[in-house]
C-alpha cells in the first residue's frame, strides 16, 4: 500500500512552490465545520507545473486560483493542481466533523471545546497544504462561533480585532507576525475560567500571559502560571533570549496526545501539565508542570524562530530543548536529582530502544510514521548529545554557538548539521568526529581496564569502544567526553576531570599516584555509553561514601544493588542460596543516615532499580529468577536497615518540604514489607496527610507491602477523588500494578469504570499503557495472557487512536532478552496485529519491524 511507503532523509528535495502567507477563515459549527484557506503561492522551481497540497480524511468542498475554479485531482489523499503560473492565490474551502475526530490530530472537540494539534501532520486533516516544516508562512486567522458556548476564541500572535455577529455568534481575528511552519497552527474554542498576569522583558516590554482552565479548575493553575515567570526570566538571564510577542497563552485540555505543543504564543497542555494545587498534585506533578511550561516556552526559540528543515531534523528542536529544560530544572533545583531523573531516562528507555527492532539514530535515515519518531533517543539522548557538546565546549563557547546559530538561522528551517557547524566556528573546536552521534544507531560499550605500577607510582586507564551491530549502521569510533575520578583509600580525591576518548583503544597515564586508587568512571553520565567494567563491591562501597560527585555516589549504589541481586540470580541457577552481605547492608545503611548528603537524594538511591532497569543490563534473562533475586534482595536491606529507616521516617515526618517528603516516603515503601507492624504507620499516614505526595506514597507503601487495608484505602481514596480525572489517573496506574493474579480480569473491568474512556490518551497511558510497561510480572506472565490482553487493547485502539496505540505497544516489541517461550507467544500477538485488515501506519511500522 502506498502509504506505507517509506520516505528517507536521502531523498529530501526542496519543495516545488511555497506559500509565504495564509489567511484562515474557521466556520465553527455543530456538527460541521467549515474551513477556507486562502494561501499566497509562489513557484519556486521555474520548471514546476504540478502542485501537490497534502491532506488527510478532508471532505472537499471548493478550490480556487485567483478567484477562478480550476481543474483538480485527489490522488492517494493529495490534492493535485496543474499550473504555469508563477504567482497566485489559491482559495480552498474544506468541510471537517470536528466531534468525530478521536484520533485527536487536526481539529477535534476535547470536552466540549474545540482544540488543534498539528505536528508532526495534522495541518493537513484542517485543510490541503504544503505541510513540511521547511515551507514557512506568515498566518492571520478568523474565527467564528456560538458566543455562550465558545467565548474564547484563540489562536497564534497577537489579537488584531473581535466583535460580535449575528444569531448569538461572534469573531476574534489574529495575526502571528513571525513566519512559520504549518505544524505551529494552533487554534482553541471554548469556555473556560482565566488567569491573568504579565511580565516584563529586559527592553521593558509587558507580556501579557493567560492560562486557561477548565471551568472550577482555576485554583490550580497558579503554578503554572508561576512556572511560566520563571521560566521567562531564567531564559532571558541564561540564553539572552527575549519573548517576542505581546501575549503568551497556555490552554490546558483533558484529551490530548502529547505532554504539550509549542504552538506559537498559544500552547496547547495536556491538563497533567497544568492543573495543580498540594491536596489533588504531588511533589512530583508540581516539579513536571515546571519543566514541561518551561520545555514549550523555550521552544519559542529553539523550534519556532528556528525550526527543522524536515522531519528527520526532529532532534534538532527537541534535543535542544530538553537540554535547555533540564538545565532550567537543575538551576532552580537541584542538579544532582534532576541529572539523575535525566539518566535514568536514557538508561532504562533509550537503551532499550537502541537494542530493539526501532533502534535509530538521534537523526533517523527513514520513517514510515512520523509521529513513531517522538522517542527517547530523538528527545533524551538528543539533549545528552546537546549536553557532550556542551562539555566539550563549556558553557562560555556554547553561548557564543547558540548566539552564532540565532544569528544565521532566525526564521528559517534548518538542518541538525547547521547547528553543530555554528558551534564549531563560534568555539573554533573541531567537531568533525563528534557529528558521528546524529547518524551512528546503538549505544557504544566502553570496555575499562586498568593497570599500577607501586615502583613508578603510574596508573594507566585503557578505555576501548565498541557497539553493536545495527542494521545499515556504520560503526567508526565516537568522540566520547568520558569523566572520571581517582580516590585513594582514604577517600581523597586524586584526579578529576573529562578524558577526551576518541580513538577505538585510547591508554590514559597518571603519574605520581602513590597507590591504587579506586576510579568513578563515566562521571554524570558524561556519554550515552554502557560501562563494561568488573566493579568490585569494596570498589563500589567506597565509591558511595567517598565519591565528591553526588550522581557518582546514587550510580555506585545502583552498580552495587544491581550486582548484589545478579549474584543472587547466579546463586539460584546453581541450586545455592541467596544471600545479601553485611558490606551492601552497611553501604546503604551508611547512606540513609548521611547527615550531609541532600534528603532528596538519600532518596533517589532508596528507589532502587526495577525489574525494567535490570533486565537492561543483560543479553538474556531469567525472568522468573530475576523476580525472585530482586525482590530477595530489597527485603533484606529492608530488615538490615529497619531501625535506621525508622528512625529517619519519625525525623523527617513532621518537616514539610519536598526533600523531606521524598526521603521520608521512601523509608515508608522500604519499611512496607519488613513487618506486619508497620501497616498502622501505612494507614496512619493515609488517613492523616494533608497533601497528594504523603496520600499516595501511603497507598504505594500499602501496595508494595500487600498490607491488609489497602483495598480499604484504595476504595476511601476513589470515593474523594472519582470526579478529578488527574488523581483518578493515580489510582488506575496502582490497580495497574497490582502483582495478584486477579490483574488482568480486574483490569478489564475498570475499562468499564465511569472514570475510564478509551477516547482518553490519560486514562488509557494510566491503566493499559502502566500495565504494559511497569508491570513485568503480570505482563510477561508465562501463560501469555498479559500479552494477549494489551494485544486487544492495541486492536481496539488502533481504530480510536493510532498514536496512543503505537506508544503502548512499545514493551510488546521489545521481546529480544526473553526466553523462547515467551517469545513466541508475543510474535503470534504482534502477527495478529500485523493481519489486520487496517492497521494503522502508526502500528505497522512498529509491528513489521518487529516481526522482520
Amino acid at each position: 500500500m502506498s502509504q506505507l511507503q517509506a520516505k528517507y532523509l536521502k531523498d529530501y528535495s526542496a519543495p516545488d512552490f511555497t506559500i509565504d502567507h495564509i489567511q484562515l477563515n474557521f466556520d465553527l459549527n455543530e456538527p460541521y465545520t467549515y474551513v477556507t484557506a486562502i494561501s499566497q503561492v509562489v513557484k519556486k522551481n521555474k520548471e514546476a507545473t504540478r502542485l501537490e497540497l497534502d491532506g488527510n480524511s478532508l471532505e472537499l468542498v471548493s478550490v480556487k486560483i485567483n478567484n477562478n475554479a480550476v481543474e483538480h485531482q485527489i490522488l492517494n489523499e493529495k490534492l493535485i493542481i496543474q499550473t504555469i503560473l508563477d504567482s497566485f492565490e489559491l482559495e480552498i474551502i474544506t468541510k471537517l466533523e470536528p466531534g468525530k475526530n478521536t484520533s485527536l490530530e487536526g481539529l477535534y472537540l476535547s470536552d466540549g471545546a474545540y482544540c488543534t494539534q498539528c505536528e508532526a501532520e495534522g495541518f493537513r486533516c484542517i485543510t490541503y497544504y504544503l505541510d513540511r516544516p521547511d515551507v514557512l508562512a506568515k498566518f492571520d486567522v478568523r474565527i467564528e462561533a456560538d458566543k455562550e458556548d465558545f467565548p474564547f476564541l484563540l489562536s497564534n500572535g497577537n489579537l488584531l480585532d473581535k466583535g460580535e455577529l449575528n444569531n448569538g455568534r461572534h469573531f476574534a481575528s489574529w495575526q502571528d507576525p513571525y513566519p512559520k511552519p504549518s505544524y505551529l497552527f494552533a487554534l482553541v474554542a471554548g469556555d473556560f475560567d482565566q488567569l491573568k498576569d504579565s511580565f516584563t522583558t529586559r527592553s521593558a516590554r509587558e507580556v501579557e500571559l493567560q492560562v486557561f482552565v477548565d471551568k472550577g479548575n482555576l485554583n490550580k493553575a497558579n503554578h503554572a502560571m508561576a512556572s511560566l515567570k520563571k521560566s521567562m526570566e531564567w531564559d532571558e538571564t541564561r540564553f539572552n533570549l527575549e519573548y517576542d510577542l505581546d501575549i503568551y497563552m497556555i490552554v490546558a485540555v483533558d484529551f490530548f496526545n502529547m505532554g504539550a505543543m509549542e504552538n506559537k504564543g498559544l500552547n496547547v497542555f495536556n491538563t497533567k501539565y497544568v492543573l495543580a494545587d498540594t491536596e489533588s498534585a504531588t511533589d512530583q506533578d508540581f516539579h513536571g508542570i515546571e519543566s514541561v511550561i518551561g520545555h514549550e516556552y523555550f521552544h519559542n526559540w529553539t523550534g519556532n524562530r528556528v525550526t527543522c528543515r524536515d522531519w528527520f531534523q526532529l532532534s534538532l528542536k527537541e534535543g535542544l530543548t530538553v537540554f535547555r529544560d533540564q538545565e532550567f530544572s537543575s538551576d532552580v533545583g537541584s542538579r544532582a536529582v534532576n541529572r539523575i531523573h535525566a539518566i535514568k531516562v536514557v538508561r532504562n528507555q533509550q537503551f532499550a530502544e537502541d537494542a530493539g527492532p526501532m533502534a535509530h539514530p538521534i537523526r533517523p535515515e527513514s520513517v514510515i510514521e512520523m509521529n513513531n519518531f517522538y522517542t527517547v533517543t530523538v528527545y533524551d539522548k538528543g539533549a545528552e548529545v546537546i549536553r557532550m557538546m556542551h562539555t566539550l565546549l563549556g558553557e562560555t563557547k556554547f553561548q557564543k554557538g547558540m548566539e552564532l546559530y540565532f544569528k544565521r538561522h532566525d526564521g528559517q528551517a534548518v538542518t541538525c548539521d547547521d547547528f553543530v557547524s555554528a558551534m564549531e566556528t563560534a568555539s573554533g573546536v573541531d567537531l568533525r568526529q563528534f557529528r558521528l552521534w546524529y547518524s551512528q544507531a546503538g549505544t557504544p560499550i566502553v570496555t575499562v581496564s586498568e593497570e599500577y605500577n607501586e615502583q613508578t607510582r603510574v596508573y594507566k586507564l585503557v578505555l576501548s569502544q565498541n557497539r553493536p551491530t545495527v542494521a545499515g549502521n556504520n560503526t567508526e569510533a565516537m568522540h566520547i567526553p568520558f569523566d572520571i575520578e581517582l580516590i585513594d583509600s582514604k577517600g581523597n580525591s586524586l584526579f578529576s576531570d573529562v578524558l577526551s576518548f576518541t580513538e577505538q583503544q585510547q591508554i590514559f597515564t597518571f603519574e605520581g599516584i602513590d597507590s591504587q586508587p579506586t576510579a568513578s568512571l563515566l562521571q554524570n553520565f558524561s556519554a550515552p555509553v554502557k560501562i563494561d567494567y568488573e566493579y568490585t563491591a569494596d570498589h563500589l562501597a567506597h565509591l558511595m561514601r567517598y565519591a565528591t560527585n553526588e550522581v557518582a555516589r546514587w550510580e555506585a549504589s545502583v552498580s552495587l544493588f544491581s550486582k548484589t541481586v545478579w549474584g543472587c540470580v547466579a546463586a539460584l541457577e546453581n541450586g545455592q542460596a541467596m544471600q545479601v552481605g553485611s558490606l551492601v547492608q552497611d553501604a546503604f545503611r551508611g547512606l540513609i543516615l548521611d547527615p550531609m548528603l541532600d534528603p532528596a537524594l538519600i532518596a533517589e538511591v532508596m528507589n532502587l532499580p526495577s525489574v525494567s532497569e535490570l533486565i537492561e543490563q543483560v543479553s538474556t534473562v531469567d525472568l522468573d529468577k530475576l523476580l525472585l533475586a530482586r525482590q530477595f534482595t530489597v527485603d533484606e536491606l529492608g530488615v538490615a536497615c529497619e531501625d535506621e529507616l525508622n528512625a529517619r521516617y519519625h525525623d523527617l515526618k513532621d518537616q514539610d518540604t519536598v526533600q523531606a517528603r521524598a526521603l521520608k516516603n521512601a523509608c515508608l515503601y522500604w519499611l512496607s514489607r519488613v513487618g506486619e507492624q508497620y501497616e498502622a504507620l501505612i494507614e496512619f499516614q493515609f488517613m492523616h496527610a494533608d497533601n497528594m505526595t504523603d496520600s499516595l506514597a501511603a497507598l504505594k507503601a500499602a501496595s508494595n507491602g500487600e498490607v491488609r487495608c489497602y483495598e480499604v484505602l484504595m476504595a476511601r481514596f476513589e470515593e474523594k477523588w472519582n470526579k478529578t480525572p488527574l488523581v483518578m489517573d493515580k489510582w488506575f496506574m496502582l490497580q495497574a500494578v497490582d502483582k495478584s493474579e486477579k490483574v488482568i480480569d480486574s483490569l478489564k473491568a475498570l475499562t468499564e469504570h465511569a472514570a475510564f474512556s478509551y477516547q482518553n490518551p490519560n486514562r488509557v497511558r494510566s491503566l493499559l499503557g502502566t500495565f504494559a510497561a511497569a508491570n513485568i510480572e503480570q505482563f510477561h506472565r508465562a501463560d501469555g495472557r498479559g500479552y494477549e490482553f494489551i494485544t486487544e487493547t492495541l486492536k481496539l485502539l488502533n481504530g480510536v487512536n493510532p498514536q496512543v496505540a503505537a506508544r503502548i505497544i512499545t514493551p510488546l516489541i521489545q521481546f529480544s532478552k526473553f526466553d523462547e517461550l515467551r517469545q513466541a507467544k508475543i510474535k503470534h500477538c504482534l502477527q495478529g496485529l500485523l493481519d489486520l485488515p487496517n492497521l494503522s501506519k502508526d502500528l505497522y511500522e512498529k509491528v513489521s519491524r518487529a516481526l522482520s
